[in-house]
């Protein structure tokens, strides 16, 4: 199941995220994350190619007049942006609708078509509410019937209102309407009436005039602003066609006539010229990636000729490739935040947050492609969190098993300690040195033969009830019973300062418990009966042994083997406690008990005679 979960969990984080980023306030955070690119790449060179003409203040001060203002007024600047050399001529203006002087509409569909090239603009309306059909607004008849290419505004803003994307071209009944930038583009190599034929649409570029520009989502160009407003250089429109033969009603009779100096300056010799509003009453202004004032649309225009004439692109990285790197990186994630410390987690999250953010500025500064930033920052969170529940879960089910296995056998004190440091119990066996105690009934057999199964089962549960309390109180754990048998274990799974000295305690502890159980029975004229305990120290495997069924916490080896012989010898000599502690044993405390040399014998499976003592008391 944990192999399992290991693939199962990126899967869900991604699709948990999709999800989430359908939510427009998370797609708002996604945009606004990457806008802060722009803003630490900053402002670039722009070339001198483009020209902004500015419906501005100055203007409507200086023509002293509203909008719209007279076709004728456009028809003069057609003229003199023409003498003046321009290149170009891109208008970011609306001639949908005839005037009410059919003679200015004329005059303004002749000026276009004796300077041959001239931009108009129209829009593709979409239907309000589902299934409302589009409509398309061209420019007025006589601009059309002039063969003047034409293409159309529209403006596609992001969740935020933000214009990040450049829509090249809007689809209506199986034909194409191109956007007045990739008219203009086009029409920059004079194609005229045919523009559009020599456009080609594949799936991912639209080559327009030798450019081939990268197709974004079906129909849209991903905009690489070069700057905030006001980045490319503008001129009053009122400047350009203040000429001789005009009046200009807000100078009050002055004469400045300041076309004549920007022709004579070649401001506008072989340049696109753009025509468009930039004051906030026509509500022509949109935010972009570089905030602060918000743009105008005729340098959101100019911001995409610029690019697609310097092949400055943007690309967007393959969300399917992404998806899959994606899955990769919180697959190893998972697996390294499952081997790492929490703490060390949150400093290897700290890390990668930073790391992300300067590879998604380095993509986008240096190979022109704009990875998501929040999306990465939110999958590293939730992996992050998912591998501490999964920590904290596992860390519960290695208390329970921890608490069940020993809360039976182990003073409460001890159980809370190894839970602290679960660790400290070795999976599998270690070797330890630790002590072993072992108990034995004498002559249990024979009572049990004379006694009814019942008081054998009250009386060997009230001795043993009492036994395994000194153990447990010692800081001992009981590792079995074997019939009426006690085996003991002194210094794991937690380490004791002298256990040694623990064992010796409890051996001293249990004669002292047994005298008052042997008083209490006689007075209750029930027969009593008499134990041997043995001591010894040294080291032996311990752990969860035995099989993959059924395990159990014990200590194998010769020091186990040594504890229960000399728990077995105790018959053989005359001593009053029946406590036989081993030399490994007495080593360790002599100085803090009374104990008397025995013998030196040898136990079955030793070849070596060991010394063995009668423990007497504490000192």
């Amino acid at each position: 199941m944990s192999r399992y979960r290991s693939f199962f969990l990126p899967v869900l984080i991604l699709i948990i995220l999709k999800i989430i980023f359908l939510i427009p306030v998370f797609d708002s955070l996604e945009y606004k994350a990457q806008d802060s690119l722009f803003h630490m790449r900053g402002p670039r060179q722009i070339s001198e190619d483009i020209v902004i003409i500015a419906i501005d203040d100055e203007s409507f001060s200086a023509l002293n007049t509203t909008w719209p203002f007279p076709r004728d007024y456009h028809a003069k600047l057609i003229e003199n942006l023409s003498e003046a050399g321009a290149k170009l001529i891109i208008f970011d203006i609306e001639f949908t609708e005839n005037s009410r002087y059919p003679e200015s509409d004329m005059l303004l569909a002749n000026a276009a078509a004796a300077s041959n090239n001239v931009v108009f603009a129209g829009k593709v309306l979409h239907g309000k509410a589902h299934g409302d059909p589009d409509q398309l607004l061209t420019p007025i008849g006589d601009i059309v019937a002039n063969g003047s290419p034409w293409g159309i505004v529209n403006m596609n803003s992001d969740s935020d209102n933000a214009i990040r994307k450049y829509s090249l071209f809007e689809e209506m009944d199986n034909h194409k309407y191109y956007s007045i930038g990739v008219a203009g583009l086009a029409n920059s190599r004079l194609y005229q009436s045919d523009w559009a034929d020599h456009l080609h649409s594949e799936d991912a570029h639209l080559t327009v005039a030798n450019h081939k520009i990268p197709i974004y989502k079906h129909n849209k160009a991903i905009i690489n602003y070069y700057g905030p407003a006001s980045s490319f250089p503008h001129i009053s429109y009122a400047s350009v066609i203040d000429d001789s033969t005009m009046a200009m009603p807000g100078y009050q009779g002055i004469e400045f006539d300041e076309f004549y100096s920007i022709r004579d300056s070649g401001i506008l010799q072989d340049k696109i010229v753009l025509i468009g509003a930039t004051i906030d009453e026509l509500h022509d202004k949109f935010p972009t990636p570089f905030g602060g004032e918000w743009t105008p649309g005729v340098e959101i225009h100019a911001n995409f000729i610029e690019m697609v004439q310097n092949g400055d692109y943007l690309y967007a990285v393959n969300p399917w490739l992404y998806m899959l790197l994606e899955f990769v990186a919180l697959l190893l994630l998972w697996f390294a935040f499952r081997k790492l410390k929490p703490q060390l987690s949150v400093l290897a999250l700290l890390i990668l947050f930073a790391l992300q953010y300067l590879l998604a500025y380095y993509l986008f500064e240096r190979q022109s492609y704009l990875i998501p930033i929040v999306q990465p920052v939110l999958a590293l969170l939730f992996i992050y969190v998912a591998s501490l529940i999964c920590h904290y879960l596992d860390s519960l089910k290695e208390k329970r098993f921890i608490r069940q296995a020993f809360q039976q056998y182990m003073a409460p004190e001890l159980v809370s300690e190894l839970l602290k440091n679960p660790k400290k119990l070795s999976y599998g066996g270690s070797l330890q040195e630790i002590s072993v105690l072992f108990s034995d009934i004498r002559s249990f057999t024979t009572y049990s033969e004379n006694h009814s199964p019942e008081e054998t089962v009250n009386i060997l549960k009230e001795y043993l009830t009492a036994m395994v309390n000194v153990i447990v109180e010692n800081q001992g754990i009981l590792d079995k019973f074997v019939g009426d048998e006690i085996m003991a274990l002194f210094g794991t799974p937690l380490p004791l300062p002298n256990h040694a000295l623990n064992a010796c305690k409890v051996a001293l502890q249990m004669r002292e418990k047994m005298t008052e159980l042997q008083e209490k029975w006689r007075s209750e004229g029930k027969e009593s009966f008499e134990i041997g305990i043995g001591v010894n120290t040294g080291s032996a495997v311990v752990g969860n042994l035995g099989s993959e069924q059924i395990f159990d916490y014990t200590a194998i080896g010769d020091t186990i083997n040594l504890g229960a012989r000399l728990e077995s010898i105790n018959k053989e000599y005359d001593t009053p406690k029946h406590i036989i502690i081993s030399e490994f044993t007495y080593e360790h405390v002599k100085e803090l008990v009374e104990a008397r040399y025995l013998d030196e014998v040898k136990v079955k499976g030793k070849n070596k005679a060991v010394k063995i003592y009668e423990l007497i008391n504490l000192k």
